[in-house]
């Protein structure tokens, strides 16, 4: 993984002592909060219904076990002895005292993280495949993509005050695993025909007020063109983007008023100016970071304790079956940890648990973790003959549920329970999902299943593309729940169909066993996933047994 030189370290040595000082003259006095608000927001802190909070950037969700215990050391001495992972790959503290927080940011920086840009108008934290480098399917691994966009875009003169927030995400597979096609600017690893690796570009995707799946700007991009590419992108965006209106200022928006094709072309003429300006300073920078992500030296021991804890142990045999994944090397697995316990709140992780997947790393996992958009963590190098002992210590510290991506690993966000821009809860939705169909034992039945929530139009939680999608809504005063159905945040990407009326706090649960309980009757068999059988039955058999008081009324 990429480590700070002495460059970046100084970089955020002046940075935050730029911000401690700001926070300094907040407290005596001297800066209003109106006048404090852009400077916070420029080093990630928030202030919320009860708190202040501080995001910190995970940049393409990557850590070593050193980074993991300093954010559990920060989550016991700063703030509520835990922290919230996030769908940007990021990791939130909900409760900071704005004293504190110059300290936190200092902590972060001894061990090479930040909370740079992960707030304001500017291009975000860069996220990626959480299983890049470890997966069987992927062309080259993203990262150093990643790490070369956020040096790029860390303080760019140009993009600080655009017209809205700007994300950027990459996948290096086929399989796409990190939603590009939701984001500003999604970049899918590919090969042209001589085999050579490129990018599909993909521009003007987005959630939020108005869901747009991204359109194909460019098929394929050398990449030795990316970095001139990519600014050709946002400059283009920054001058015709729109700063009338909020809710019409994303690029999504600017893609669609415009065209396709007049975007194109724009980017195109840019590009064309730009691409003498950077004289292959960029690709020097790549092969720098390219260097720091080589593969960790295997392991040649053999695989026979996996087989007989695998053949003998149920419960370790289905943590397995459901929560591993296929490595490039047959000796080895990617191996994603759980945070979401039925009854948990999802994403939240304990100091404890923290430390935990920090020992287990280092000893383990060639001391690498990621965090995925799905709020969960991964060991993506793990030998096989070290599960039994990994699930061991995960199930210790309740780490061990065998649930990814069944109907209890959902997505959500903080919703009205911390965020100040919710008109309804979340959390609580999620919890009693999750719990309710852990009574029913039918989770494993039932296969993989997406559930995403947001608790207010921003779609933080993702709801567009869930296989099942709930928006938390106020209405007069009262929380009230849609339900959309196949949306698909894959490279086969779709943004969900609302249902019909939404549905008050206490029916939202009974909804959504309604469609289970519809699913599981209509599939063709065991093997038939949610989402191929709503493709093929379509909305109507959901909608009747969501609103069966309709069906009643038209007889």
């Amino acid at each position: 993984m990429y480590q700070y030189n002495s460059f970046d370290r100084d970089f955020l040595a002046e940075r935050n002592a730029q911000f401690r000082a700001q926070v300094e003259r907040r407290i005596d006095g001297s800066l209003t909060e109106d006048e404090f608000k852009p400077l916070r927001l420029m080093n990630g802190l928030y202030l919320q219904l009860h708190a202040y909070m501080l995001r910190v950037a995970i940049p393409y969700g990557t850590l070593n076990g050193e980074q993991m215990d300093t954010l559990a050391m920060i989550a016991d001495k700063w703030d509520k002895g835990y922290g919230h992972f996030t769908t940007r790959q990021n990791i939130q503290y909900n409760w900071p005292e704005l004293r504190d927080v110059p300290d936190m940011l200092d902590a972060l920086g001894e061990v090479g993280m930040h909370a740079i840009q992960t707030s304001g108008n500017t291009i975000r934290n860069v996220t990626s495949d959480h299983f890049a480098g470890a997966a069987a399917d992927e062309i080259e691994d993203p990262r150093p993509t990643a790490e070369l966009l956020r040096q790029w875009s860390t303080d760019h003169p140009e993009f600080q005050f655009l017209p809205r927030k700007f994300k950027i995400a990459v996948t290096g597979s086929p399989n796409d695993r990190a939603v590009t096609k939701a984001h500003d600017i999604g970049l899918r690893m590919v090969r042209n025909d001589a085999g050579e690796p490129g990018y599909e570009v993909i521009v003007g995707g987005g959630l939020g007020r108005t869901p747009m799946i991204g359109k194909v700007l460019r098929d394929f991009l050398p990449k030795a063109d990316l970095l001139p590419y990519a600014e050709a992108i946002v400059s283009v965006y920054n001058l015709l983007g729109r700063r009338d209106n909020k809710y019409k200022a994303r690029i999504k928006i600017t893609v669609h008023e415009n065209g396709i094709d007049t975007i194109r072309d724009l980017v195109e003429q840019r590009f064309e100016l730009l691409r003498p300006q950077f004289g292959g300073v960029d690709q020097e920078m790549l092969k720098n970071i390219e260097a720091q992500f080589t593969a960790p030296d295997f392991l040649t021991s053999s695989v026979a304790p996996f087989k007989d804890a695998y053949h003998h142990d149920p419960v370790f045999r289905s943590w397995v079956d459901t929560n591993i994944e296929k490595h490039r090397n047959d000796d080895y697995a990617i191996v994603s940890i759980s945070i979401k316990k039925q009854g948990q709140t999802p994403g939240d992780a304990t100091s404890e648990q923290m430390r935990v997947m920090a020992e287990i790393a280092r000893e383990f996992a060639h001391n690498e973790l990621r965090i995925s958009h799905e709020q969960n963590v991964i060991l993506p190098h793990v030998h096989k003959s070290h599960l039994p002992e990994i699930h061991a210590r995960l199930k210790a510290v309740e780490l061990a549920t065998a649930n990814i991506g069944l109907i209890s690993d959902i997505i959500a966000c903080p919703g009205m329970d911390y965020c100040a821009l919710a008109t309804a809860r979340s959390i609580p939705v999620a919890q009693q999902i999750a719990t309710r169909f852990d009574e029913l034992k039918l989770e494993h039945d039932i296969g993989e299943l997406k559930i995403k929530i947001s608790g207010c139009i921003n779609a933080c939680g993702h709801h567009h593309v869930g296989h099942i999608g709930i928006l938390g809504l106020d209405r007069a005063g009262v929380e009230n729940y849609q339900i959309t159905l196949g949306g698909d945040h894959t490279e086969t990407a779709e943004v969900g169909q609302r249902a019909g009326p939404g549905f008050a706090y206490d029916e939202i649960v009974p909804a959504i066993e309604r469609i289970i309980d519809t699913y599981l009757d209509l599939r063709t068999d065991a093997d038939e996933p949610f989402i191929t059988a709503y493709r093929r039955l379509g909305m109507a058999p959901f909608k009747a047994a969501l609103y069966p008081e309709v069906k009643a009324d038209a007889a």
